[in-house]
């Protein structure tokens, strides 16, 4: 394996301790004898998709009131409980999942997880700080309005994945913030938090075996009889031709603008030949292809790339850019024709070849920290993609060629089936 460093710093099944609890918790940790600090990360299967439209957000707005207070513990308590220690902790709601961090020096490793217990296990959501939290998300929702980078985002995936959970933002809209009761959030938790499907990842100073025991004394009672499975997820189906929508946001003087479909899933085959591709389309150096032909030749855009984000679902493939809105239709057509040119011929030889590098080379980078480990460690969970993953990465790179990305392009990237994105300026409006 062509790594700088050995083959032991990349987790694999001799390193890693996987033990899952009897009520569906899965505990997963490895030592790192060069820190003196512990990171914790998980998810639970909780996420946007258990949503009402008419209280979209209500997943998020609970993941976010987890830390504001609990039955053991007041907002300040709290906060002053985790500052004492210099540690610290944050929750965050997605479409799938519920996801926590957390992080301490080993040696307070059992206030943080019993603060981390609380939080999941019995917040109590105080009416006064639910008040705050949520002028705090109508604030937040407000500037998301005026954002055109996060507008042409949000119009983006209404266009991809119409009359599908992906459609839906899971932070919400005003009104359905708006909407959602204290009794709402408590009882939203009661019925999906739970441990079946939870998992936890601990990474730092701490013996695997100590850290499983820790985990174990503070999760293994908690029971929820009424935990519902996540949802399965509808079948996405691909646009039968290229549809676009523009939206004005006055007093704004950039647009930004997102083209594209929905890719493949993480667990697909083609996912990790498209991400390759995806590398040279639109990330690599000075953001690849898409960067250099938009940016740097035409000097179309302030910035221009293109990301892949494959994950439980269909996650989008799209290209994205800043541009004045005078050359939205240029940039427009100039992605559209690199985006032939990518789904019509073969990637040059060095252009591979200069990725792979780049992929086998940043994963040691990756796993440098604590968190970074953790974040690896619950991929592996999250996919089922084997203890043994990583170690057998490079292999599976470099054993990507050029027809293969050629038929993930070509599978994923139509020219003729893509949606168009554009917030900028109202057309009328002069632009300064």
């Amino acid at each position: 394996m062509a790594f700088n460093h050995t083959t032991a710093s990349i987790p694999g099944p001799d390193d890693i301790t996987r033990l899952e609890l009897d009520n569906g918790l899965v505990i997963l940790a490895r030592r790192n004898p060069n820190s003196p600090s512990v990171t914790m990360r998980g998810f639970l299967h909780v996420g946007g998709l258990f949503d009402q439209d008419e209280k979209l957000g209500l997943s998020d707005f609970v993941a976010a009131s987890l830390m504001r207070g609990t039955h053991q513990r007041d907002f300040q308590r709290l906060h002053d409980d985790l500052e004492s220690v210099g540690a610290g902790m944050g929750f965050s709601g997605a479409t799938h999942t519920t996801g926590f961090s957390a992080r301490s020096l080993a040696e307070d490793a059992e206030l943080l997880l019993a603060i981390l217990a609380e939080c999941l296990r019995s917040p109590s959501f105080p009416p006064d700080q639910i008040e705050r939290l949520r002028a705090q998300i109508l604030t937040g929702l407000s500037l998301r309005a005026q954002n055109t980078g996060e507008m042409a985002a949000l119009t983006f995936d209404q266009l991809v994945y119409p009359n599908h959970p992906y459609s839906r933002p899971e932070e919400g809209h005003p009104e359905t913030i708006q909407a959602i009761k204290n009794s709402d959030l408590k009882a939203f938790h009661q019925r999906h938090y739970g441990p079946r499907s939870m998992v936890i990842a601990v990474v730092g100073s701490l013996e695997p075996p100590r850290a499983v025991d820790m985990v174990r004394r503070v999760f293994e009672d908690w029971e929820n009889p009424e935990q519902p499975s996540l949802p399965d997820l509808p079948n996405w189906e691909p646009l039968a031709e290229t549809v676009s929508q523009r939206l004005d946001i006055p007093g704004k003087s950039q647009s930004d603008l997102v083209v594209g479909t929905a890719g493949p899933a993480r667990r697909e085959p083609d996912f990790i030949p498209a991400s390759v591709g995806n590398n040279i389309l639109g990330q690599f150096g000075l953001m690849g292809r898409i960067g250099e032909v938009v940016r740097e030749q035409a000097g179309l855009a302030y910035y221009a790339y293109s990301s892949i984000s494959g994950g439980l679902g269909p996650g989008p493939w799209s290209v994205r850019a800043g541009v004045n809105p005078d050359n939205e239709e240029k940039a427009v057509e100039l992605i559209h024709r690199e985006l032939e040119r990518f789904s019509d011929e073969l990637v040059h030889p060095d252009e591979l070849s200069d990725t792979q590098s780049n992929f086998i080379g940043r994963l040691p980078l990756s796993l440098e920290s604590n968190a970074g480990v953790a974040g690896a460690l619950l991929n592996l969970e999250r996919y089922q993609l084997g203890l043994d993953y990583y170690r057998r990465y490079p292999g599976m790179i470099k054993a990507v060629t050029r027809e293969d990305v050629l038929q993930a392009a070509r599978q994923y990237l139509r020219p003729d089936r893509m949606a168009v994105a554009v917030a900028g300026p109202a057309r009328t409006q002069a632009v300064p």
